[in-house]
């Protein structure tokens, strides 16, 4: 279970950024994520142009995605990594550029497993009473140093996009 406690983020503005990766359309309900991550990861050391060793999950949803949500509408997902440019991008690897702007950044700690709950708190909770509504632009985990793959122990950042109401 995972305490709500401690869960204020950290708004952050965040500037551009060049991301190279693997995307593929998805649902919740046919959740593709482990493949994705799988062939990503395997052809990542061809990057070499990285400004850091953090790995990107990042989704794009569609516009009303969270207004009618259903766990069968469809969104991208990126397995990912930030560039300096794009001179050197890998064949078959896709570019994505992530525009700048507010983000409320959120650290997590545990596995896949009790995620549902702690994103049910940033959506249901979080936003409604904060100053803040979601942002249409993607939605993307921060996958440094301590995180571990299904381990109980993971963190990862997670930054949700935000305006000011």
């Amino acid at each position: 279970m995972i305490s709500m406690n401690n869960m204020t983020p950290k708004i952050v503005p965040l500037k551009k950024k060049k991301l190279v990766g693997l995307s593929t359309e998805m649902s919740l309900v046919d959740n593709r994520t482990s493949e994705l991550w799988k062939n990503f990861r395997q052809r990542s050391s061809k990057i070499v142009n990285r400004s850091s060793d953090d790995f990107i999950s990042l989704q794009e949803y569609p516009a009303n995605y969270f207004q009618e949500f259903s766990p069968i509408a469809k969104y991208v997902k990126w397995a990912c990594v930030e560039v300096e440019d794009f001179n050197s991008v890998p064949e078959g690897m896709n570019r994505l550029i992530l525009d700048g702007g507010l983000f409320a950044v959120f650290n997590y700690k545990g596995s896949a497993q009790n995620v549902a709950s702690f994103f049910q708190y940033i959506y249901g909770e979080w936003i409604p009473n904060s100053d803040y509504n979601l942002d249409n632009r993607p939605h993307f985990e921060v996958l440094g140093a301590k995180y571990k793959n299904n381990d109980p122990n993971s963190e990862e950042e997670v930054w949700i996009p935000i305006q000011e109401k």
